[in-house]
């Protein structure tokens, strides 16, 4: 049976076994460095400040209440393209806040406009956007509805009684800009020699086929069309003599022309 002896020198073990865990504690908490979790702690503390900041930012960049889009201004010549139709295309776009709206996606939406060639956007601060607008230059009809720009591409738009006059050109879909290159080249050679081309074709076999102003047309083959507009340059005159309405004139030949008279649909060669 343990005594009063016993239990004495128990209480005193365990004073001393806590006595020197304390002192264990007391210097592990000694060689700490206190500055570096401090330091630690501050940075996590400044990180998580600045997310919170930066979704608060985020929320009110893309509120389109707090921050919306007060004006579009539009510079640039415009004949073809209304406000109203600018309007229709930026309507969606319109609802979005100052900063959130894509001006990539705003370039886009005009560019699709029909009579639309370029569009260039930029912010201005505090709540406007800035553009300006270059309409397509029409230079021909291209295959009955659609139109030629001045860089020969093809574009699809209503037609406007300005340009209803335009010369007609056709051809494969591909080949829009040598037409309008070569027509440039046929119809300035004519002028000069008091003609007026009113219209080009290109077949799908590469055949040229020139029509003036007075209803002449003027068959050109594949080759050398600029020779054979020559030639039926040199030989107009005598053509004419004939005083007969001329319907066609065929200058495939090698030599010479064959004409197509509009009141006998005979062919004479000259």
């Amino acid at each position: 049976m343990p005594n009063e002896s016993d239990s004495v020198q128990f209480g005193v073990a365990l004073t001393v076994a806590w006595s020197d865990k304390a002192r264990q504690l007391k210097g592990h908490l000694s060689e700490v460095n206190w500055y570096l979790y401090t330091g630690l702690l501050f940075l996590l503390t400044v990180l998580l400040t600045i997310v919170w900041a930066g979704l608060k930012l985020n929320v009110l960049l893309n509120d389109a209440d707090a921050l919306p889009i007060d004006a579009v201004a539009i510079k640039g010549e415009r004949v073809y393209t209304s406000d109203a139709e600018i309007q229709a295309a930026l309507q969606a776009l319109m609802e979005r806040s100052f900063f959130s709206a894509d001006v990539g996606e705003v370039q886009q939406a005009l560019e699709a406009l029909p009579w639309v060639y370029h569009a260039s956007v930029r912010r201005e601060w505090p709540a406007k956007l800035k553009v300006t607008l270059q309409e397509q230059h029409a230079v021909a009809h291209w295959n009955g509805d659609d139109w030629l720009n001045i860089n020969g591409e093809v574009f699809v738009a209503q037609p406007h009684e300005s340009i209803e006059r335009l010369p007609l050109l056709s051809g494969p879909e591909e080949m829009s800009s040598e037409v309008l290159t070569s027509y440039q080249q046929l119809s300035d050679l004519l002028s000069i020699n008091g003609f007026k081309l009113a219209s080009l074709s290109l077949s799908p076999r590469h055949a040229w086929h020139a029509t003036l102003d007075n209803g002449i047309l003027l068959e050109l083959g594949r080759e050398d069309k600029m020779s054979r507009i020559q030639r039926f340059i040199n030989v107009y005159p005598e053509i004419t003599r004939n005083q007969k309405p001329i319907a066609t004139i065929d200058l495939r030949y090698d030599t010479g022309v064959a004409v197509g008279w509009d009141d006998t649909k005979t062919e004479s060669r000259h």
